[in-house]
């Protein structure tokens, strides 16, 4: 058996569903308990599969690494932090979205379709923008603490 065949024999026997279900409206009506920490548990599974499945999310992992080792190097001020932050948090939570709609697409549109495609593409546009957004804030950030730093 699958494992949506257990959980909806889960369901149907009134036991414990699986951490991965769906919650459905069925699961919503018996008043199945789906904790606080349960939700953030599958929102994390949700930020692991995107770093484990995603090329583009380790390079943007990488990226902020190299930010976030950057802004210690050259001592940043708070707001330059806060920037660096949100930036950082834009473009990861851009790219999580982007995968929850590709797997999505893909479920939906198994075979090629041109409007599939056209999702797909302004997802991953939308991350482009908010990545090259980030690489203008980290010059406006890092060039001239770096320019201050190697000036004779």
């Amino acid at each position: 058996m699958g494992e949506r065949g257990r959980v909806v024999a889960a369901e149907e026997e009134g036991g414990p569903v699986s951490p991965g279900f769906v919650r459905n409206q069925a699961s919503k009506d018996r008043s199945a308990r789906f904790t606080l920490a349960h939700a953030f548990s599958c929102a994390w599974s949700g930020v692991v599969v995107s770093v484990r499945t995603q090329r583009n999310m380790k390079i943007h992992l990488a990226a902020a690494a190299v930010a976030v080792a950057a802004g210690l190097v050259l001592g940043i001020d708070a707001v330059s932090w806060a920037v660096v932050t949100l930036c950082i948090a834009a473009v990861v939570s851009a790219e999580c979205l982007n995968t929850a709609l590709e797997s999505v697409v893909d479920l939906v549109s198994p075979e090629y379709h041109e409007l599939a495609g056209r999702a797909k593409d302004a997802a991953a546009g939308a991350v482009l923008v908010l990545a090259a957004a980030s690489v203008a804030v980290a010059a406006f950030v890092f060039v001239p603490r770096l320019a201050a730093l190697l000036a004779p």
